[in-house]
């Protein structure tokens, strides 16, 4: 039983007994009361109508019976009787009806016993009779019940009164008590939360050391957190520059010519610094160093101007810089030319010969090693034109094609308008085999009859124009119908800008309410970036749809790992990591490390971890070692191994 329930026992129980002792105390002092002038009332009139008829002159019988008659017809007495000295009857009037003043059950309960009044009738010196007079006690009766009927009201509504401020006091006294039930189930859920100090002393102890337990819990998972983005920067990170190494670098540019949903095109661009075997010899190791370090800094300043723009250093002197979805390589090796010439050349004038850039378009589909050999050749073309010279290779055509800004918005809007949007599933499974969702892919036909458009290939300009919002609408709605006829649970994305778009939210809130039911089997999930980008939208995403959609989560992660105990307060449901981190991880030690260490601390705030971009077997094999809780893919099959 709640100590809520116990409280409110107890000043149920209290007041029962208040209010029980009070009215018996009242009506048993009302009877006697009662009952004492009843009595006080006999004795006095029984002595008014004696006097009455010892001045009687001539005691006439007939006179005498009508004085007794109409006393006794006032209707006020149970009886007058008149005797002789010798107790002989000489005049008897008695009530014969029963006229109760109160319920039978009352009367026998608490009954009212008043003596009789007797007085001397005289006829001069003589005794002519004596007179017994009882005053009818119907009246009191119904007196002491109105009393009690009164009284039953009154506590009646005090009781109500007490029970209503009760209510409000206890609810006020245990505000403090929800607040702690609340934090200790957000504990057994991984969320940390605080609870304001009370006034109340008792509760006041309880709150403070639930909330030192929080913070101290906050602090162990974040430095936790720490631990683990500072395993992924040593693993997938150069330590001299910060920068991506080899490995991870390779991974991201595998994902963008091979994942699903990536831009259509990009560009990679190579550098090398010119002899830096002689430049170490003439400044020094730690000069050189430095020099390093500057154009680390130099060439991570010219990717923030391109969306997922990704610098890398892959070895001692060369650099790589890549630009998903940049369609003008003149431009992009103009940018990369200026901040040299600009800021990183000035900084060491006393070597002229510093660095070659080469720069080649890739698209979706191109095999890495030949796209890293036309980066080479461009940067081999470089070196032969002389002193910190670039060369680009294959300008390649703008990712819009041949079509305008416009055009792309008309477009794309009528095809919204048209419906001309369907959604590609493909299965994301549990380490047993079992489905866990149908993950969805939204294609594009921009003209009746076009080819169908992948993500990579419209969403770029999609999120130029703005036109995010409405795509994600018009998927929202799609998986709702495809949840019609599909057993497995439906997982969509929504891009970053949506999140922030207020009308956005609300309609999808009221489109998940009116289709409840479904809703419950979509799981719905939002890039790493968007989610750090605009984390108070975010939050406020995740607190509307928690009670409507199926699972919340977060896909492409591993970016932002330090960043994981501001996760714990949203109550997401899983995180899908970044296909950059799995491939190759059968024989990749350190980021076997890194993502083993991630999924203990995703599982320790109850979140389950899906791996993305699975491409082999031995993938899959260590990734159900490493702890995953699924896996997607190209390695990935729906059958369910025996």
């Amino acid at each position: 039983m709640s100590i809520y329930r116990q409280f409110w026992l107890a000043i149920i129980g209290l007041t029962v007994l208040a209010f029980a002792g009070s009215f018996l105390i009242s009506l048993y002092s009302a009877r006697a009361y009662i009952e004492q002038q009843l009595e006080m009332k006999n004795i006095d009139n029984a002595a008014s109508l004696a006097l009455v008829l010892s001045q009687l002159p001539d005691k006439d019988p007939v006179i005498v019976e009508l004085i007794i008659a109409s006393q006794f017809d006032t209707g006020h007495y149970q009886e007058i009787v008149l005797n002789d000295p010798n107790h002989k009857v000489m005049v008897a009037r008695r009530q014969s009806a029963d006229l109760a003043g109160a319920p039978a059950w009352f009367m026998n309960q608490f009954p009212i016993t008043a003596a009789a009044g007797t007085a001397l009738v005289q006829d001069g010196w003589k005794q002519y009779g004596s007179i017994r007079l009882a005053s009818h006690s119907r009246f009191a009766y119904a007196e002491l019940w109105g009393g009690v009927q009164r009284l039953a009201a009154w506590f009646l509504i005090t009781g109500t009164l007490v029970g209503l401020l009760g209510t409000l006091l206890l609810r006020h006294l245990f505000r403090p008590l929800h607040g702690v039930v609340e934090q200790a189930a957000a504990i057994q859920e991984r969320r940390f939360i605080t609870v304001a100090e009370p006034a109340t002393p008792e509760l006041r102890t309880v709150v403070v050391a639930m909330n030192a337990m929080v913070d101290r819990l906050k602090a162990i998972f974040a430095e936790e957190a720490g631990r683990l983005d500072e395993l992924r920067r040593q693993v997938n990170h150069d330590s001299l520059t910060g920068l991506t190494n080899r490995p991870f670098f390779m991974a991201m540019l595998h994902k963008q010519l091979a994942a699903e949903g990536v831009a259509s095109q990009g560009a990679l661009c190579l550098l090398r610094i010119s002899k830096l075997e002689d430049i170490n010899l003439r400044l020094g190791r730690q000069t050189t160093d430095r020099l390093i370090q500057d154009l680390a800094v130099t060439l991570r300043a010219c990717a923030e101007r391109y969306d997922d723009g990704l610098p890398a250093r892959l070895n001692g002197a060369d650099f790589a810089f890549l630009a998903p979805a940049a369609g003008d390589l003149q431009a992009l090796t103009h940018t990369v030319l200026r901040a040299l010439e600009d800021e990183f050349c000035p900084r060491w004038p006393q070597i002229g010969d510093l660095f070659h850039v080469g720069v080649t378009a890739y698209r979706h589909g191109d095999a890495s090693s030949a796209v890293l050999s036309s980066v080479d050749k461009a940067l081999a073309i470089a070196e032969s034109k002389g002193v910190n010279a670039a060369h680009v290779l294959d300008t390649g055509t703008a990712m819009t094609g041949c079509r305008s800004a416009e055009d792309w918005r008309h477009a794309m809007t009528r095809a919204i308008e048209e419906k001309r949007l369907r959604l590609e599933c493909y299965p994301v499974l549990a380490a047993a085999g079992r489905p866990l969702h149908d993950e969805c892919a939204a294609r594009i036909q921009l003209e009746p009859g076009d080819p169908w458009l992948n993500a990579g290939d419209f969403v770029p300009m999609a999120l130029r124009l703005q036109l995010t919002s409405a795509i994600d609408m018009q998927v929202v709605r799609l998986a709702l119908d495809l949840l019609d006829g599909n057993e497995n649970e439906i997982a969509i994305n929504v891009a970053a800008s949506s999140i922030a778009d207020w009308h956005f939210n609300d309609e999808l809130a009221a489109l998940l309410t009116a289709n409840a039911a479904k809703a419950r089997r979509l799981w719905i999930e939002v890039p790493e970036y968007g989610v750090f980008h605009n984390f108070a939208a975010f939050r406020s995403l995740c607190r509307r749809l928690d009670p409507l959609v199926g699972k919340l989560g977060i896909e492409h992660f591993g970016h932002h790992t330090g960043e994981i105990a501001r996760l714990a307060e949203l109550r997401l449901d899983y995180l899908k990591i970044d296909a950059n981190y799995i491939r190759d991880i059968d024989s990749n030690a350190g980021n076997r490390e890194f993502l083993g260490a991630l999924c203990r601390v995703a599982h320790n705030v109850g979140l389950l971890v899906i791996a993305e971009g699975v491409v082999t077997a031995a993938e899959l094999d260590t990734l159900q070692g490493l702890g995953f809780d699924g896996a997607t893919g190209r390695g990935v099959s729906r059958q369910t191994p025996d």
